[in-house]
């Protein structure tokens, strides 16, 4: 080999030698900028990413808060009950896993498969929430692969007087949310908080960990002790039955109310639902009508009118009214009556609840006077009670009323109530004149201390508006709603030994086709309460569209069932005190 050729074969590997620890410094120096780089700039991220990959934070539901009628029975409480997941991801045979499974919760093994299958990278899938003790124990006896399920405690809540009470009551759907009642309107109180449990797992997702430090428990929710009381309950609500059954109509409800408190004794709409079978529920099912219902009043209303002229000093309780005998022309209106009265008292003009009578003392209250007495009783808002869903009735501007209003609006028409605004509007006459704001509740329990809690205490807080001088209240309950079950269109509620007040209602439904008046659809109500001379207790019946033959008014539907509540009520607030009631029902004939 000549020199130059040597010498070029010792410079070409010199080149390639310096190429390759060129490349190699290259490496390093980049290898070296990235670790920098990790150890940095990025330092804190990658130590948040492996922070979130090795922690799972697990929320603690926390029991929510029983609820207790008024007297300490339970109504509503939870229990723990076992849940199975499954860990789709650890499953090695899904058909043979959901073979037996579905053996044991009596579900479809085909459907359970396919779910299994479409989710199998999943590290957890719900297969039956709540399940029973039993199915509980033959899951842990069947030869299922470790860490390819679980059961994991949950909350269930029961109605344990189902289905007494339902539409007061509500439920609490599968994530143990409230829906409807007062589970729903009390939400916040009766929840709880929920606590959290911080945990460390390791790559494949295995918890190796608890960290107790940061973990927090729950807090149970506070149980609430309602003013229902259960046996009334079920009382109004086998009465409310009995209606349903014998004249068919389209709902009803029923509400007992204490006058001096606003305490709502029991409230009960049919139809209902059971809360123990929720298959196949109809829609109307699930509405409360007590809060929901919206209808015209009809003649309940014109106390509210007359008790409004008499504060006003625009009618005398000892005046005479002429009732033009039966035609009344009130500008482009010919108003007629039942029957054709003449001269009739203050009183009778209630107790033959003459609409001649009424439109004669709506033009002294003209139609400012008129719309200040729907809004004082509180016709047109919402009372305010612990419950979703109230509507706040109907009641027009004072600039949409005419010359017809004057004239309608007397007799309980062109404005529309639901019935707790009815019977709330009538505890302002039984209590002595004051407006109260309806409640449910009596008191609430902090679970943790087992004291009563002050929050929500409403009886006694709640407003309480001074509407009526004591003697128009007591002089409309005593004399002309008491006459009206003594000897007018009440007659059906008299009970022997028991002074009852009361007034009847019935009202034409707008057809929505024609939009006037029907002559064959009607709501129905009657509004009561005893003793007269002090009263204990109100009784509200409204009927929507009785179907069954028959004379379909206040007094002749809803009256008969609102004195049998009504005498129940008596009996169980002198049980409670100790007493014995010994009213008689269906004297004179009349039940």
């Amino acid at each position: 080999m000549s020199p130059a050729t040597a010498a070029g074969q010792r410079s070409e590997r010199s080149w390639r030698a310096g190429i390759s620890a060129g490349v190699i410094l290259s490496g390093w120096l980049l290898l070296m900028a990235r670790l920098i780089q990790l150890q940095g700039t990025q330092r804190h991220e990658l130590a948040e990413r492996v922070q979130r990959q090795s922690v799972f934070r697990e929320q603690i539901s926390a029991r929510p808060g029983d609820i207790l009628d008024r007297n300490g029975t339970v109504l509503a409480t939870t229990q723990e009950v076992d849940s199975l997941y499954a860990v789709p991801a650890e499953i090695d045979d899904p058909l043979t896993w959901a073979w037996h499974v579905a053996g044991v919760l009596n579900l479809n093994a085909d459907e359970l498969y396919g779910r299994l299958v479409e989710y199998r990278e999943r590290q957890f899938l719900w297969v039956q929430r709540r399940i029973q003790d039993e199915q509980s124990e033959q899951l842990r006896k069947l030869p299922l692969k470790k860490g390819s399920w679980g059961l994991r405690r949950e909350y269930l809540r029961q109605n344990l007087q189902s289905p007494a009470a339902a539409h007061v009551l509500g439920l609490r759907d599968i994530d143990n949310q409230g829906r409807g009642g007062l589970e729903e309107g009390l939400e916040k109180y009766l929840r709880g908080t929920p606590g959290e449990r911080v945990m460390m797992r390791d790559a494949r997702g295995m918890i190796l960990e608890v960290d107790t430090d940061l973990s927090k428990p729950p807090v149970a929710g506070r149980s609430v002790v309602c003013s229902i009381d259960l046996p009334l309950q079920q009382d109004t609500e086998r009465h409310l039955d009995v209606l349903m059954e014998k004249w068919r109509p389209r709902g009803a409800c029923a509400i007992v109310m204490d006058p001096a408190t606003g305490e709502v004794l029991a409230m009960a709409s049919r139809p209902a639902f059971d809360p123990l079978n929720l298959k196949n529920v109809p829609e109307e099912a699930w509405k409360n009508l007590a809060v929901s219902a919206v209808f015209e009043p009809g003649s309940t209303f014109k106390p509210v009118i007359v008790a409004a002229a008499l504060q006003q000093g625009l009618l005398q309780r000892d005046e005479m009214i002429d009732c033009s005998y039966g035609l009344y022309r009130m500008g482009p209106r010919l108003l007629h009556d039942h029957h054709p009265y003449g001269m009739l008292s203050t009183a009778d003009v209630l107790v033959k609840s003459s609409n001649i009578g009424m439109a004669k003392i709506g033009e002294r209250l003209g139609l400012h006077g008129l719309y200040q007495a729907a809004v004082s009783f509180g016709f047109g808002s919402r009372t305010g009670i612990e419950l979703p869903g109230e509507l706040p009735g109907l009641l027009q501007p004072l600039d949409r009323w005419n010359v017809y209003s004057l004239g309608s609006v007397p007799m309980g028409q062109e404005l529309a109530c639901t019935p707790l605004q009815l019977i709330t509007a009538h505890a302002v006459l039984a209590n002595g004149g004051r407006l109260i704001r309806p409640t449910l509740i009596c008191r609430s329990i902090d679970e943790t201390s087992g004291v009563v809690d002050g929050d929500i205490v409403l009886p006694g807080s709640s407003v309480q508006t001074p509407l009526l001088n004591a003697e128009h209240a007591e002089w409309l309950v005593r004399e002309p709603l008491r006459d009206v079950v003594l000897r007018g269109t009440g007659k059906a509620a008299r009970i022997q030994g028991l002074s009852i007040f009361g007034k009847t209602g019935t009202a034409q439904k707008l057809d929505p086709v024609t939009g006037t008046y029907s002559d064959r659809a009607w709501v129905v109500s009657f509004v009561c309460g005893a003793p007269a001379e002090h009263p204990e207790a109100l009784v509200l019946v409204m009927v929507d569209e009785p179907t069954a033959p028959g004379t379909h008014y206040g007094g002749t539907v809803a009256a008969p069932v609102a004195a049998g509540i009504l005498q129940a009520a008596m009996q169980r607030l002198a049980v409670l005190r100790g007493e014995e009631i010994t009213a008689v029902p269906g004297a004179n004939g009349h039940r």
